[in-house]
């Protein structure tokens, strides 16, 4: 008779310092030049991460991927921002991704996975994908949520256009009334209560996600890495960023629960861009390709 064992905290850790391995050496690949740096480091209540930061490359112009696995006493700060009641350690891990492409025409990607667990039993699972183009192509944001479909499909058929809704409304720059890009999928405080799965299931679905990130990015690094583009469609790049930037300094939940509960700021802002513009009301021109992506940087549309 087999038993069923949950995953615990160091084998949900190992997977994904190995992830963290997967998605570096298929990025370096597909960029052809540039390597990542590891920068490693200590967290001031226990444990720490590997920050890997990749600059300057054929393809990539500045792209982290970063695994974390602190734990410690929860601080005042983070029993505040997570709610939590009771005095309790922590444990949290994941790994997080963001790359600013060099061309305009290749675009922005997000990923995160995570766990959190504390020493009272409570436990859930986060993350993501997200693709911010800095212009829409409808033919590859199409196959960009068949993609994320199909991975949720494997495990549950209500993941994707639940999860996908929820990615809308959290990556939605509310101050600019537009979404931050196409969207994607996003899930948090993933466990049995919430979900109605095992923890296993819960963490084989959060191990498709991530493992899914290396294909779907190369193939748009490699797609689109040689369209020509001039000033004008570099200059629309600048302005992106910008919102991109606004997106994580002002509305992220992860950016700003890493500041305000002492995380290493480093790696937190790691997500922003090496250079991004402002300009003063900013309107792009009538029927111009610039404006056909603004049009579409709204909730709910069913790419699929």
């Amino acid at each position: 008779m087999s038993i069923n064992v949950e995953p615990g905290k160091e084998e949900i850790e190992a997977f994904f310092k190995s992830l963290q391995d997967e998605i570096c050496q298929a990025l370096e690949q597909a960029d052809g030049k540039s390597r990542f740096e590891e920068d490693l480091w200590q967290h001031h209540s226990g444990g720490g991460g590997r920050t890997r930061l990749i600059q300057q490359g054929n393809i990539i112009e500045k792209g982290g991927v970063n695994f974390s696995a602190v734990m410690g006493p929860a601080s005042v700060d983070m029993k505040k921002q997570l709610k939590i009641e009771n005095d309790a350690d922590f444990f949290a891990s994941g790994v997080s991704i963001v790359q600013h492409p060099q061309s305009p025409m290749v675009p922005i990607i997000h990923m995160n996975v995570r766990y959190f667990e504390l020493s009272d039993g409570t436990y859930w699972f986060g993350g993501g994908i997200d693709l911010t183009p800095h212009y829409i192509d409808k033919k590859q944001a199409a196959w960009f949520h068949e993609e994320l479909k199909k991975v949720c499909d494997q495990f549950d058929s209500s993941y994707y256009p639940k999860f996908k809704t929820q990615a809308d409304d959290y990556f939605f720059i509310r101050h600019r009334d537009e979404t931050r890009g196409i969207g994607g999928i996003f899930f948090d405080h993933l466990n049995e209560d919430t979900m109605s799965k095992s923890k296993s299931e819960l963490f084989e679905f959060v191990k498709g996600v991530g493992s899914s990130f290396a294909k779907i990015y190369t193939h748009f690094m490699l797609e689109n890495a040689e369209l020509p583009f001039g000033e004008k469609e570099k200059e629309w790049q600048m302005i992106r960023r910008g919102r991109y930037v606004e997106f994580n300094l002002v509305w992220d939940r992860g950016t700003k629960f890493g500041l305000m509960t002492g995380g290493r700021t480093e790696s937190i802002l790691m997500s922003l861009p090496l250079q991004a513009q402002w300009h003063y009301n900013q309107q792009p021109e009538e029927d111009s390709k610039e404006a056909e992506t603004l049009s579409l940087l709204k909730k709910g549309i069913d790419w699929v």
